[in-house]
């Protein structure tokens, strides 16, 4: 009689013996530059906590309710009722945060390494454009909670897209409905967080990876100038990302034990907004500079022309030299090195006045 095999063997399966995981990589890459110290992990963590979304987002939608009546209450069931469920949603919201917090480690480890030369540029697009999806599905799978604590949030977001001239209301009635804060608005919201926002960001997920591996993988000097480099074989590399993501799913589940995601009572039509409400931590820099002023400048325009600017940097500031290339702070892209810092910097000081004033 055969037996199940263990943990050990089934580990040994998914790393050693070939299969569809192996041929996502090149078939070897250099051994410098798969170290962690240089790649941080941020792209193998970040794809494995979109699963780990995918996983705990199917499971909450067989409680969720996308009712104005019913959504935070639906949430409370999962929350207190549902076995695990607890732990299910904190998981979810945990992995979004962390997802946010690695997109933004690997696009400063891919300006800092110089890993965006000429024929990764586009992929270097498509994984800013990734991410501008993923601040987005965050921000509706916050809102779809729809408590006391996202009406900041929700209002904001609406009145933002109505001050875009001459589009601002069409705009608003294709995403939200165009009706006050209800049902309406709230299945729409739920539709473009579970389909329209999560089929595109699939799209460019996939996209993204597959020039990965057309370019031979992690970015590393060609060939010719390091021929006698040291290279691991994808089995070597699948088996330290599998060990990365049973240790990157341990951390998310004490996170998530210890540290339960935000909930508040329900939000009704008697809900109103006060001086103590915020929007999410990765949008408090807009919040900050919307007390400026205009809200179309600073809540619509200057975002746009700050992700411009990170979006062309790779087209304007000078290529980083191929004998630089896979090794931190090169010399030849110390521009887009500062380009970089500057609007990052800018992002946290923005956020640390709003904690210190409010």
């Amino acid at each position: 009689m055969k037996t199940a095999p263990t943990g050990a063997v089934f580990f040994y399966n998914l790393c050693m013996r070939p299969n569809f995981f192996h041929h996502l990589h090149p078939p070897t890459i250099p051994a410098d530059q798969a170290r962690w110290k240089y790649t941080l992990g941020a792209g193998g963590t970040a794809f494995f906590l979109v699963l780990v979304l995918i996983i705990t987002g199917s499971l909450e939608m067989f409680y969720y309710i996308p009712s104005a009546v019913s959504a935070a209450l639906s949430i409370q069931v999962i929350t207190y009722q549902v076995p695990v469920g607890w732990l299910i949603r904190n998981i979810h919201y945990w992995a979004g945060q962390f997802l946010l917090v690695v997109s933004i480690i690997h696009l400063i480890r891919v300006v800092f390494t110089g890993a965006y030369s000429a024929t990764r540029r586009f992929n270097y697009l498509l994984g800013l454009g990734l991410f501008a999806l993923l601040v987005l599905m965050d921000f509706s799978g916050y809102v779809l909670r729809w408590d006391t604590g996202v009406k900041w949030a929700l209002a904001a977001s609406t009145n933002l897209i109505k001050s875009i001239p001459l589009i601002g209301d069409g705009l608003t009635n294709f995403i939200t409905g165009g009706a006050e804060p209800g049902t309406s608005v709230l299945v729409h919201f739920f539709a473009w967080h579970i389909y329209g926002l999560m089929t595109l960001a699939l799209i460019l997920m996939v996209w993204h990876v597959f020039r990965v591996r057309r370019d031979g993988g992690i970015a590393s000097p060609p060939r010719e100038l390091n021929s006698e480099q040291e290279r691991i074989n994808r089995f070597e590399l699948v088996r330290r990302e599998v060990l990365a993501m049973i240790f990157s799913m341990a951390v998310l589940i004490l996170v998530s034990i210890f540290f339960p995601a935000p909930i508040a009572p329900a939000m009704t039509e008697y809900s109103s907004l006060s001086a103590s409400d915020r929007a999410p931590w990765f949008l408090l820099w807009v919040q900050q500079m919307l007390k400026w002023g205009n809200p179309f400048f600073w809540g619509v325009f200057s975002p746009l022309i700050l992700l411009t600017l990170t979006a062309i940097i790779p087209y304007t500031l000078p290529e980083p030299d191929a004998s630089e290339i896979g090794r931190w702070f090169p010399k030849s892209n110390r521009l887009a090195q500062i380009a970089l810092g500057i609007i990052i910097f800018w992002f946290v000081l923005l956020t640390i006045i709003f904690l210190l004033s409010s």
